[in-house]
């Protein structure tokens, strides 16, 4: 009987949604939203301890502040130092079930990579596509392919959001934000979805790392939340990478190149030496599902001095201290062949693989799970090779998930969203705050 209770309860619950969220206002305010958002310059930049790394993301985050208190989201806030917008959704649930049901929250991030410029992005809505490559329109070398992206044949028919090919979309993650909003304002529409208490918030510096530093869990008071910066369509994650960065310094001696011979020790030989030593099965373009790898990403540096950084990526700690080791060994491979060279080598935590807590609340996986299947979406459980702002969120106590924004190619020029993705990330909102409220009832 349970179980015939629970399967009338999901078809109930996809029948509704299903029939309510299709509309074309839905499509209409997500994409209106996440046009308006991308063109809206918010970089973060890496190596700023400060948070913000950047002012600019100001910009957006004052006008999602705005965007809140106009749908009557009374307690909307801005912390004015620090770039976190947070506000509430009420519950409208009965008097005495309202405190029974956990308070669950939405959280997206409004930086976008500092990998490319995301500054006069010109977004590009390919109406009702029809299969092949998409050719984009401003660098014409820019191309999406079906062949590296057969994604694409999943949305024939539909309408794709693109660059023209000179920026990022950054959709990572104000793809995110126009989710979160439309649905909000979906809710706020329709009262007769019931909900518990519903919180929101937009978060700066994801990109590099920084995100959660100053979020204000007590005060924003969400038990359970959903980042909503996953990939592609049905995207549910509750693992990350545990994630290290390595910075490894030469140290040569410089003189005169005139008069160098028997005085020069030059610190970049010794740091193109070390990058020579990286394991080709450990890089990132050798890898891929549950294996880690070793990534040099920024190198600056002259004949004195030479500084590396390298990403250290591993779902296991054994395989993360298995590469702190590697890193070690290429370390005093390069000392015996530079000898007049010193290296430095530091390696500090970044964040951890967030199962090992999430594990212990089903119900935060569960829910999404139904809410994308009443949604008509297949969830796809896929581990980050990367991390979230739930990464360290869930650390700092309040276990969050990620779901997925619907981009594909984040962090490039090839970035792109098919707008059904984001109609179906609104709707797989929206059923986690109604299953929420008819379930995961405390007692």
């Amino acid at each position: 009987m349970k179980t015939f209770l629970v399967l009338l309860s999901t078809l109930f619950l996809a029948e509704v949604s299903w029939g309510q969220l299709q509309g074309n206002w839905v499509k209409q305010a997500a994409v209106d939203r996440l046009i308006k958002y991308v063109k809206i310059d918010t970089q973060s930049k890496e190596d700023v301890e400060e948070v913000p790394s950047t002012r600019k993301q100001f910009d957006l985050a004052r006008i999602l502040l705005r965007e809140l208190q106009q749908l009557g989201l009374a307690d909307a806030r801005l912390d004015e130092q620090h770039c976190y917008v947070y506000a509430t959704l009420p519950s409208n649930l009965p008097a005495g079930k309202t405190e029974k049901v956990p308070v669950i929250g939405f959280i997206a991030h409004v930086d976008a990579s500092s990998s490319v410029s995301d500054a006069n992005v010109n977004p590009i809505i390919h109406k009702n596509y029809q299969g092949g490559d998409i050719v984009l329109p401003n660098d014409t070398t820019r191309v999406i392919t079906v062949g590296k992206d057969p994604n694409l044949l999943k949305s024939i028919g539909d309408d794709i959001i693109t660059t023209d090919g000179t920026t990022l979309l950054a959709a990572d993650d104000k793809a995110g934000i126009a989710e979160i909003m439309t649905a909000v304002e979906y809710m706020l529409k329709h009262p007769e979805i019931k909900h518990g208490t519903i919180k929101i918030a937009f978060t700066p510096d994801e990109e590099v790392g920084h995100g959660p530093r100053y979020f204000d869990i007590k005060g924003w008071g969400a038990k359970y939340a959903y980042t909503i910066d996953g990939g592609q369509l049905g995207e549910l994650s509750d693992e990350t990478f545990n994630a290290q960065t390595a910075v490894v310094t030469f140290h040569g001696k410089n003189t005169h190149p005139g008069y160098a011979k028997g005085i020069m020790v030059n610190s970049l030989y010794a740091a193109a030496h070390f990058i020579s030593l990286f394991p080709e099965d450990m890089r990132p373009e050798t890898t891929e599902g549950r294996q880690g790898y070793l990534h040099p990403y920024d190198l600056t540096g002259n004949e004195e001095r030479t500084r590396l950084k390298v990403l250290i990526r591993d779902f296991d700690i054994g395989g993360m201290e298995e590469k702190g080791k590697i890193l070690g060994d290429m370390k005093e491979q390069t000392l015996k062949e530079f000898p007049g060279v010193n290296i430095d080598l530091v390696i500090t935590d970044t964040y951890r693989n967030m199962n090992s807590v999430l594990s212990k609340y089903p119900d935060v996986v569960a829910f999404a799970e139904e809410a994308m299947e009443c949604a008509g979406v297949k969830p796809v459980r896929l581990p980050v090779r990367g991390g979230t702002d739930g990464s360290q969120l869930t650390f700092m106590g309040m276990p969050t998930a990620n779901i997925f924004a619907g981009e594909s190619n984040p962090h490039g020029k090839l970035e792109w969203i098919p707008a059904m993705s984001m109609v179906k990330s609104v709707e797989t909102i929206v059923n986690i705050s109604k299953i929420w409220a008819e379930k995961g009832a405390e007692e």
